[in-house]
């Protein structure tokens, strides 16, 4: 699955995101990447989820 970063947090690494099919999804530092520093709003994502929940955050290349 493909989204945007709506939101992030630097200091605790979550946020949320949109889907592409206009879903909101939250996340937590958990679920990014460890080589990730940063994520900026707008920024393209794939994401990879179990359900409603998601697992992994990796950059849109």
């Amino acid at each position: 699955m493909q989204g945007t970063v709506s939101q992030f947090d630097p200091a605790v690494r979550s946020g949320q995101l949109l889907t592409d099919e206009g879903m909101p999804l939250e996340f937590g530092a958990d679920a990014v990447a460890e080589h990730i520093r940063h994520l900026r709003v707008g920024q393209r994502v794939f994401v990879e989820t179990d359900g409603d929940t998601i697992t992994s955050i990796k950059i849109w290349r």
